[in-house]
């Protein structure tokens, strides 16, 4: 591994801090070790602008986004006096607007300048947490994060076309992960400051609501910095597409959207992952710092399963997740002692890194350039209407401590884990 080296007394900004990490993992390779390039010299080839500023845009979003996640179902059920129920249900809701507003924002994204839609996605986030920050009934925490999801559908697709913009098929897989590392390091940070904020201000939660608006601010700023090719031709530029039918895209696309859609039907929030951490007798600090752990592990293994699944076929890669996935959920449905928890969430971050970059990764060479949006777009809101349907039927079957959907869950996605790779094999194109 390359050395990371950082001038002294230099200020650092998010992205400074992404190009010396992407440069020590992946680094130019020399033949004479005395000319080894410096930190300053030149980058991996697909280390773009927009990679790292977009890299530095989500660490301050999820930040924000994080700092509040692990203590809101506690806020729900514990200040507002809210359901089990309605927790799940806020997340599938706001889960399945985001749903509907990726599928469009893919389409445009592939028709229009993209930065403007990035900006508006990032800044109608900042806005959701302005709202749960003033909320003192739980509707209106289902507002906030409604608008919250909005924005995340509205930036996903845009922000992902421009991320493999110029990339080679054969190392998007570093380019995701390292994207994913980026914005998970943020879902460390942030639950890290919420809980010494926690601590500090008398074990009260709203407090941390007006702070997580902060980097959420930072993050819509930092959005100028993107450099959209497109931006400012017309609509018949060669880089931009007419309307994409989704008839026109590939076969080979619609099946690895279909096997991921179905994984997603049992893939439900992660708010109901950690009620279930406070049922089994965690405190709220311990929620928090469960979250936190889980995280660490999730931005730790992004890239380097990401750069993994540009070496090895990406379904095996995925399949791997899965497993993860499988011992997450089927060991929070079993375990009785709390402390086992700080066991369980850390293996289930190995799913989130070896799905959600490599799965976009995967998705990303099925289609061809001009329809990135529109399939990235569309493989996103497929899956964010399953996790609607996951989060209504498995908040529905909670029951007194949702042991049970925790193991359906994980008993399906463990046979899963299991098929992926050979229906891959001999049904889609080679990766």
């Amino acid at each position: 591994m390359g050395e990371l080296v950082l001038a002294a007394g230099a200020a650092l900004t998010p992205v400074d801090v992404i190009t010396a990490l992407a440069r020590s993992l992946d680094p130019v390779p020399v033949t004479d070790p005395s000319s080894a390039p410096r930190p300053t010299g030149p980058r991996p080839a697909w280390l773009t602008r927009n990679v790292r500023v977009l890299c530095g845009v989500s660490f301050l979003q999820d930040a924000a986004s994080e700092l509040l996640y692990p203590i809101l179902p506690i806020f729900l059920t514990v200040v507002l006096g809210a359901p089990p129920a309605v927790v799940g249900a806020i997340e599938g809701l706001a889960e399945g607007a985001a749903s509907i507003t990726k599928v469009a924002a893919g389409r445009l994204a592939d028709r229009f300048d993209r930065r403007p839609l990035i900006g508006v996605g990032y800044g109608l986030a900042a806005v959701g947490k302005l709202l749960i920050a003033l909320a003192t009934v739980w509707p209106l925490v289902l507002l906030a994060r409604v608008t919250d999801r909005l924005g995340k559908g509205m930036r996903g697709a845009p922000r992902d076309a421009l991320l493999v913009e110029g990339v080679p098929k054969g190392r998007r897989g570093r380019v995701f992960g390292l994207h994913r590392a980026a914005d998970t390091a943020g879902a460390v940070v942030g639950p890290l400051v919420g809980l010494v904020l926690y601590e500090a201000l008398d074990h009260r939660l709203r407090p941390l609501f007006w702070v997580a608006v902060i980097p959420a601010v930072a993050s819509v700023a930092l959005v100028a910095a993107v450099r959209d090719p497109r931006a400012g031709g017309t609509g018949n530029s060669p880089t931009r597409s007419a309307r994409t039918p989704w008839r026109s895209l590939p076969r080979p696309y619609w099946r690895v959207l279909g096997v991921l859609l179905a994984f997603n039907l049992v893939n439900f929030p992660d708010a109901l992952l950690l009620l279930r951490a406070h049922d089994l007798g965690l405190s709220t600090a311990g929620v928090v710092g469960a979250y936190a752990v889980y995280n660490l592990v999730y931005a730790a293994l992004s890239y380097p399963a990401g750069a993994l699944s540009d070496r090895l076929p990406r379904p095996s890669v995925f399949a791997a997740g899965l497993v993860f996935f499988a011992i997450g959920y089927l060991g929070l449905g079993l375990i009785h002692v709390p402390w086992l928890v700080f066991v369980v969430l850390p293996l289930y971050g190995g799913f989130a890194a070896c799905t959600d970059g490599v799965g976009k990764a995967w998705i990303s060479t099925l289609v061809p350039d001009h329809q990135q949006g529109t399939a990235q777009g569309l493989f996103q809101g497929a899956t964010g209407a399953a996790v609607l349907l996951a989060g209504v039927w498995a908040g529905l079957a909670w029951g007194t401590d949702g042991h049970l959907p925790l193991l359906i869950s994980g008993g399906i996605a463990l046979a899963l884990a299991g098929v992926l790779p050979a229906v891959a094999r001999g049904r889609t194109a080679p990766l």
